[in-house]
Formats: structure tokens, sequence, C-alpha cells
């Protein structure tokens, strides 16, 4: 009994940390998951290929959380095995994509209906017991589950709007070697943007998804000492939006395509790599149904 499933990547809009509600646009980088059930009651082991040397418990807490859902805690233990292009602790939501993944492969090994709101549930519960979640991190779940645009609160694990992206426009991701963990974050200083958070999540909430993006990640790369520069060069070369993603520390930059260039140019200056993504509409789903 296994399942594979694929879901895609996202990018903060506004970050939900300090107020509890954010918003998030999807990319299509992505994980993939494949999640093997055996008669091991109880035991979950897992590989993560790209990065064999991260954290193993996201994996095992979604596992646990859907074999819980069903009921089918004491009869399956499971292996999991995850691939992604997704930088982990960078701000590029690697954990909730990731979470999404192993959840709807491991309903699909069971043979059970795939439920959207059971897959985010599950999804954003496994991250908050994992630690890789301040907010839980709905908005994050959301995008990369059903890709576009949405508006949500966190706090109620509520959609307040969504909406479709042009894919006249890419994202371009400035992704530092370092990598930051949620769990180190300084939430003090964080909270000290509710009131620019608020203003971004009512700009998102009446369509202005670009201008939040930037006045969101403007002030949290600012706050959380992140190079601010890599955003005002990107605007500067013709992109639309620009700001830090999640805490950081990769800068997104959103671009019409026809500028990718320069906008990629400008942002390679700074030391780091560049990631370019088309946003993207798909919704994450199951790859191999239940055999």
């Amino acid at each position: 009994m296994h399942g594979e499933a694929i879901a895609h990547g996202a990018a903060t809009l506004v970050n939900a940390i300090s107020t509890g509600r954010g918003a998030a646009v999807g990319v299509n980088l992505w994980t993939k998951a494949r999640v093997e059930l055996n008669r091991d009651v109880g035991k979950i082991t897992a590989t993560i290929q790209n990065e064999p040397l991260e954290s193993l418990e996201l994996v095992g807490a979604v596992v646990r959380r859907v074999l819980h859902r069903y009921k089918v805690s004491e009869t399956f233990g499971a292996h999991v095995e995850t691939i992604s292009n997704i930088p982990i602790a960078r701000g590029m939501k690697s954990s909730s994509v990731a979470a999404n993944a192993v959840a709807i492969a491991t309903t699909t090994a069971l043979g059970k209906k795939i439920q959207d709101k059971e897959i985010l549930e599950d999804s954003v519960e496994a991250a908050i017991k994992a630690g890789v979640t301040i907010t839980g991190a709905f908005d994050d779940a959301s995008a990369s589950y059903y890709g576009g645009i949405v508006v949500t609160d966190n706090k109620k694990r509520k959609i307040l709007k969504r909406a479709k992206v042009s894919e006249d426009y890419c994202a371009l991701f400035h992704v530092p070697s370092v990598k930051s963990y949620t769990a180190k974050v300084d939430l003090r200083r964080i909270r000290k943007l509710a009131s620019i958070a608020e203003s971004a999540h009512r700009m998102a909430l009446l369509g202005q998804y670009w201008e939040a993006l930037t006045l969101n990640g403007l002030a949290h790369s600012i706050v959380l000492g992140w190079e601010p520069m890599i955003s005002i060069d990107a605007l500067d070369a013709g992109a639309v939006a620009s700001g830090l993603s999640g805490k950081g520390p990769a800068t997104v930059a959103i671009v019409k395509r026809s500028r990718a260039s320069e906008v990629r140019s400008a942002m390679a200056r700074f030391e780091g790599k560049i990631i370019e993504a088309q946003l993207n509409n798909r919704k994450a789903s199951a790859i191999v149904k239940h055999t």
C-alpha cells in the first residue's frame, strides 16, 4: 500500500506572525512525497533525498496525524521519501509544502478520498507539533495546496479571499546560503511590525497584492536584519513587487517575464543564488493512486 503526491511552493505576500492574518501566492517549485505503509506498527521512517541531514520530525508528525484520523495508528507503520527543489529554512515554505505532499500521499496510500479541509488541518497541526511554524502557517499551506493567491485568517483557519495569478509574471528568489529556522526567530522584533502587517493585509484583501508584498517584505527584511537593498534593486530593475519571503533569508521579486533578465541581473549582484519559478494556480494532488 503506497501513495505518491506533489505539492507546490509559495511566497509570502503578508507575514502572519505578528497579527495571525497572512497572505501568500503559489509558485511552481515543488515537493514530491512517497509513503509506503507497512506492518511495523507505530514506526515511521523517512528519507529527505535532497537534505538528508534535516530533521524528520515533521514528516513523522504528518503521517501519524493522518493514521490517527482514520483510526489505523495501531495497524500500520510507514516509510516516507521526499524530494524537493525548494531550499529548506529560507522562508520559501518548504515545511508547508512537504506537509501537504506527505498528507496527500498518506491518505492516498490508505485508499481514502482526498478532502481539502482535512489535508490542510493535518498539515497545519503536524507543523505546529513539529515546531516548524509559529502560526500554523495556514496561509502558506493554503497557497501551496490550492495554488493562486490566498488571503487568510490563520487563527480561525479561514480563507478570506482567493484569486488566480497571471501567467505573465514569474517569481525570482534570491537565496542566501545561510539557513533561518522558525524556532530561532525573534518574535519580539516581528511583533513590532503588527501595524504594518495589518495594513499590508488590508491591501491584499483589496486586491493590491504586489503592493502588500513590497510593504510587508521590506519592513520584515529591515527588522529581521536581512539585506533590503536586494528588493530595492529588484524594484529599480523593473520588478512589480519585492520583499522578504516569510522569515527569510530569501527575497522574492514578482516580475513580468519580459523584465526577468534585468531583475535577475540586479539581484545576482548580491551573494546567493537566484531561483526562478512561475506563478502557480495548480492544486496539490496525488500522483499514484491506491493499489
